[in-house]
């Protein structure tokens, strides 16, 4: 009896135990699926941390100084076309390999271009043939400047007849400094090249005594810094590069005046990227104000003067690099190079970098390119010139 009683108590135990182990077991079940189930249905937000990566866009450009058309460069260019108008394209066809690849290609065009309807003229009042401009177009300019001390030469047809050449050709070049209303001077133009927008305008400090005509100051933008100001300011916020020609200097000397140091200080001081200077018709030396690229003077790109330091002009090249980092935007140039250049104004006035000249084209050549070279490397390292082996 004892052990019936016995055994039955075990068995309840046993059962209790049993019981006991499924009730666990089974709320950890239900548990672990209710845990699955807030799982499934919890709403899970995902940071996407920005990463601010640099972007970089790059452009390139190359510039030369005056187009100085005397006489006897349109007489050359009428022998070049049979007679038959005006052909300056072989003058160019040695720069033209060089020029045409780049981005932005800039020229001064020194001289009127009037057309032959007003009559051709040399110094001291020039006019020149419309065909200098298709030239320089030809060989890939697109950027010059027409504010100059020649640039009332003829008057204020003159410069009507010049701003209507220009206009045609407007999809090709861009041409400032010389207008044919306020309207036309103060249209904002911006253009973009690689991403980068740049904008550029055109000055001179002279006018050969010649006086603009009252109400009429938008045939030649004459520099004043009350008209720079407001133009600068009417671009710099539209624009990555500002670009700004300036006809100024002493003649035949191959350093700035304390009057352009002047201008270029208060031309960077505006926020001015690359001030690209001519008027000399020789070379002077190449320069940064803080972050502003100041070029003194190019020199003639194509005359008739006399004198090998007259015939000498520099094309300079460089990179322009747009950097956009954090919400901000920043101009820089690398690679500045120049290139000597030489008119062989006995050899039909063609133009040819210093790299592909002999002693037949120009004697001693080797000896005005040391020259050459330490002048435009004056005042900054940064600035190299092409070796003679090209």
């Amino acid at each position: 009896m004892k052990r019936r009683k016995s055994r039955k108590l075990r068995r309840n135990i046993r059962n209790f135990l049993l019981l006991t182990l499924l009730v666990v077991i089974s709320s950890v079940i239900g548990l672990y699926l209710q845990r699955e189930e807030s799982v499934a249905n919890r709403k899970i937000d995902v940071v996407y941390k920005t990463i601010d990566t640099k972007k970089e866009s790059k452009a390139s450009m190359v510039m030369v100084g005056d187009a100085l058309i005397h006489g006897t460069v349109y007489e050359t260019a009428h022998k070049y076309a049979n007679y038959n108008g005006y052909d300056f394209k072989p003058m160019l066809e040695h720069i033209k390999k060089i020029t045409e690849p780049y981005d932005l290609a800039y020229y001064n065009q020194e001289t009127i271009l009037g057309g032959t309807e007003l009559g051709l003229s040399t110094y001291p009042l020039f006019n020149s043939p419309y065909e200098v401009g298709d030239a320089f177009i030809d060989a890939g300019f697109n950027i010059t400047s027409l504010a100059t001390n020649h640039t009332i030469d003829r008057g204020e047809k003159g410069v009507l007849n010049s701003r209507n050449y220009w206009n045609t050709k407007k999809d090709q070049i861009l041409a400032r400094g010389s207008y044919s209303s306020f309207d036309e001077r103060d249209e904002v133009i911006v253009k973009e090249i690689n991403g980068i927008k740049y904008g550029f305008l055109s000055y001179t400090t002279y006018t050969n005594g010649l006086i603009v005509p009252s109400g009429k100051e938008y045939l030649v933008n004459v520099y004043d810094k009350d008209l720079v100001k407001k133009e600068i300011e009417n671009y710099r916020d539209k624009v990555d590069l500002l670009i700004v020609a300036m006809h100024w200097g002493t003649e035949y000397v191959t350093y700035p005046t304390s009057e352009q140091k002047e201008i270029a200080k208060y031309l960077a001081s505006l926020g001015v990227d690359l001030i690209i200077g001519t008027h000399p018709h020789v070379i002077e030396p190449v320069e940064y104000i803080d972050d502003t690229l100041v070029i003194y003077s190019l020199g003639n790109f194509i005359s008739s003067q006399v004198g090998v330091e007259r015939l000498t002009g520099l094309m300079l090249s460089l990179d322009i690099k747009k950097e956009e980092y954090h919400g901000k935007t920043t101009i820089s140039f690398d690679n500045i190079e120049g290139t000597l250049i030489y008119t062989a104004r006995y050899n039909g006035f063609i133009v040819y970098p210093y790299h592909e000249l002999n002693n037949n084209i120009l004697n001693g050549y080797k000896s005005y390119y040391d020259k050459y070279s330490k002048v435009v490397k004056a005042y900054s390292d940064k600035v190299s010139v092409r070796s003679l082996e090209g």
